[in-house]
């Protein structure tokens, strides 16, 4: 894994906001005369309720990225099937869904890992002249397969394809590392949040105190990103193979990226 490089480390005027209820002290008495050769008055000013302490404080904002390596795949087939009745439409659907099953598991897919994700039937209409007719139906199944290894993607992608199955929906690269990863951008994110609160702080004439809050701004996210011109290119079965076959392996996953964004607040004294 590996960290990427920031323009400025320390950003004195993006996403902060600082709030000083006092560094020092002040002198509240006032003195002063009631006239001339009157005796001198003082008047103090009644006691100052104590600091609040949520208010002495450095709120920063810091946002840290590191990338980490695919090394798995989710893939989501669309079985779809037309007939001229839905109950030939049905059974047809389910007969071509049962083989797509069968050939991820002679391709070492294992059952856990094979989800039905999605169905739906509805009729076909013919809308020519001014009357609405229905011609047939068409079904479609979406299988979700998942914790495909990478280096075994690209052959279970031929085979489908091979085999009649030209309607991959999508293609997510995930990394095992991830949640390695998000902890590691986490760490690098209270780093900068540190060295930008004290800044402020030295600026302020203040020193930095002690961390009384933390609040994780970003969303984790299951679904790293979808390499969806690569299942768009899989729809056409007779380029796909001819280009696959001229150029090697079709399959570039990249690095994933992972973004963390925080708010920190520090004691100021």
């Amino acid at each position: 894994m590996k960290r990427k490089p920031k323009a400025k480390l320390l950003s004195l005027a993006l996403g902060f906001s600082v709030f000083f209820a006092a560094c020092g002290s002040a002198d509240n008495s006032v003195s002063g005369t009631t006239g001339a050769g009157s005796v001198p008055t003082t008047v103090s000013a009644a006691p100052a309720a104590a600091p609040d302490s949520t208010r002495n404080v450095i709120s920063v904002n810091s946002s840290e990225t590191v990338t980490v390596i695919p090394d798995i795949a989710e893939i989501v087939y669309a079985v779809r099937t037309e007939a001229k009745d839905a109950a030939s439409c049905q059974q047809k659907n389910t007969e071509d869904t049962a083989k797509v099953i069968d050939l991820l598991k002679s391709l070492g897919v294992e059952e856990a890992s094979i989800q039905t994700s999605d169905y739906y039937m509805y009729p076909i209409y013919n809308y020519s002249g001014n009357t609405q007719r229905i011609t047939g139906y068409e079904a479609s199944t979406s299988l979700t397969v998942s914790g495909i290894p990478i280096d075994g993607l690209e052959n279970i992608l031929s085979k489908s394809v091979e085999a009649g199955i030209n309607n991959i929906q999508s293609i997510t690269y995930m990394s095992s590392k991830y949640d390695e990863g998000y902890s590691n951008a986490l760490k690098l994110a209270m780093e900068s949040a540190k060295a930008k609160a004290q800044a402020l702080a030295e600026a302020g004439g203040c020193s930095l105190g002690n961390v009384v809050g933390v609040r994780e701004n970003s969303n984790y996210s299951e679904a790293r990103y979808t390499d969806h011109a690569l299942s768009a290119k899989m729809r056409n079965m007779e380029e796909s193979l001819a280009a696959d076959a001229e150029t090697g392996s079709a399959i570039m996953p990249g690095e994933v990226s992972v973004e963390v964004n925080i708010t920190v607040e520090y004691l100021i004294q």
